[in-house]
């Protein structure tokens, strides 16, 4: 048997990381997946990413989110392919502010973290990722078309995929692969302002797979992001104040 836990978009909420790194601990995992954006948006991007660093050090398997690319490059093109009229200014703002506060050491941790990793178990290979398989930017948000997202579920050999980037945690059992996205544990977006993280459990052949919320001092952090005063920050702060996007 094989248990693993899986967290990530983190986006600089240290306080909600000290809160699920508790938690996962509680839970005795053999493994730790990290799904990548870890620092942008809240106020102490350096404290999560020497969080992280302290969990990769003990073996966790990290990987790089699509706005990791941009605090780190400044690669907004990549980072945001979406935006085709444009990056708004905020987005900048809080990119420059990030890898100012981050410091260079740290900046090239960052830049230099995989887009993938895996894990082989006796029972099932594992992948993390940030967005898809081969992707950090197309995730399996919950609208997609079916057919889309079979085919991008298709583009690894990996029975579990673990993921994030779209701030709502689901487990979505397609038979032959099941999906485990972790949600946000920072920054989550389906309304309920707490760090949403996954326990995965491989036994016998079996997968299965829980969404766990984990209480944080919300009101701590997004004071913090408001006495910033970075433009886009009043929304930041309501967004983690309310655990829905706010912008």
């Amino acid at each position: 048997m094989a248990r693993i836990a899986v967290f990530g978009d983190i986006h600089g909420n240290s306080v909600a990381l000290d809160a699920v790194r508790k938690a996962v601990k509680a839970t005795k995992p053999d493994a730790v997946m990290i799904t990548g954006d870890l620092v942008l948006n809240g106020p102490e991007p350096a404290a999560a990413v020497d969080g992280v660093r302290e969990l990769e050090a003990d073996g966790a398997l990290v990987v790089q989110g699509n706005t990791d690319v941009a605090v780190a490059d400044f690669d907004y093109a990549a980072a945001f392919p979406w935006l085709t009229d444009g990056v708004p200014e905020s987005f900048r703002a809080a990119a420059e502010w990030a890898h100012d506060a981050l410091g260079p050491e740290r900046v090239d941790w960052l830049r230099r973290l995989p887009s993938e990793r895996r894990l082989r178990t006796e029972d099932a290979l594992t992948l993390v990722c940030h967005a898809s398989p081969g992707s950090q930017t197309g995730g399996f948000d919950q609208v997609l078309d079916p057919n889309v997202t079979l085919e991008r579920a298709s583009r690894t050999d990996a029975r579990v995929i673990c993921c994030g980037h779209t701030h709502l945690p689901e487990v979505r059992d397609l038979g032959w692969k099941i999906i485990v996205n972790a949600g946000s544990a920072g920054y989550v977006f389906d309304g309920d302002p707490t760090a949403s993280w996954a326990l995965v459990d491989i036994a016998d052949g079996e997968v299965t797979a829980e969404i766990r919320r984990t209480e944080f001092d919300v009101m701590v952090v997004s004071n913090g992001i408001s006495a910033r005063g970075l433009p886009g920050d009043v929304y930041r702060a309501a967004t983690v104040r309310t655990g829905k996007l706010v912008r």
